[in-house]
């Protein structure tokens, strides 16, 4: 194979394989065949670069779209895509929203409950270590519902005791489901990470 396909020669190829308008691209098996080295694999440190080349072919009662991803070889033998090709659209996790006083914490109450939604709350301290490990499991579990399902965090060094007692935390980690302006179902710490979110997983399925 030649170094560099141009999108003339493709096109070339196309008309030579479908010569009359009345050739419907029906056939998969008739699309033209392009050989692509041994190896191709997508990287974002290779210098190579690859171009889409897009046909469009009219044809009686019909009109079908080709596109066709062309590799620019230059003697090597990794194609370098576009980072944002390479990355997932959905993100993979959501980080924790803090929550830092009172009135923000009745905010984000009287939020939920004008749009009839339920959110969850993870009390926490920086000294816990089981709050740390579960924290990260906890954000991905956010991705999972997000956005119909908001993911708090409060430290409890950092906001009046009175939120604390008001909340009725007596144990960290704790995590809390509030749905209609109370507090529906809460899990307290003390079993292992993975197991707070299968707990937490079910008990929002529970609620949905």
């Amino acid at each position: 194979m030649a170094s560099k396909l141009s999108s003339a020669s493709l096109l070339h190829q196309l008309v030579r394989l479908h010569p009359t308008p009345s050739t419907a691209l029906t056939d998969l098996s008739a699309c033209p065949f392009i050989p692509f080295p041994r190896r191709l694999e997508a990287s974002t440190s290779s210098p190579a670069s690859a171009s889409i080349v897009s046909l469009q072919v009219s044809l009686p009662h019909r009109t079908r779209t080709l596109e066709a991803s062309v590799a620019a070889w230059s003697g090597l033998e990794e194609a370098r895509l576009p980072e944002d090709q390479l990355e997932d659209d959905a993100p993979s996790s959501i980080e924790l929203l803090p929550v830092t006083s009172e009135e923000q914490f009745d905010r984000i109450i009287a939020e939920a409950q004008q749009h009839d939604e339920s959110f969850i709350v993870l009390w926490m301290a920086n000294w816990c270590r089981k709050c740390i490990y579960l924290k990260p499991k906890l954000e991905k579990l956010a991705a999972d519902y997000y956005p119909r399902i908001r993911f708090y965090c409060v430290d409890v060094n950092t906001v009046p005791q009175k939120l604390v007692s008001r909340a009725g935390i007596i144990k960290m980690p704790t995590v809390q489901l509030y749905r209609d302006s109370q507090r529906e179902a809460e899990i307290v710490g003390g079993d292992k990470a993975w197991l707070v979110v299968n707990d937490l997983r079910r008990m929002i399925e529970k609620e949905e």
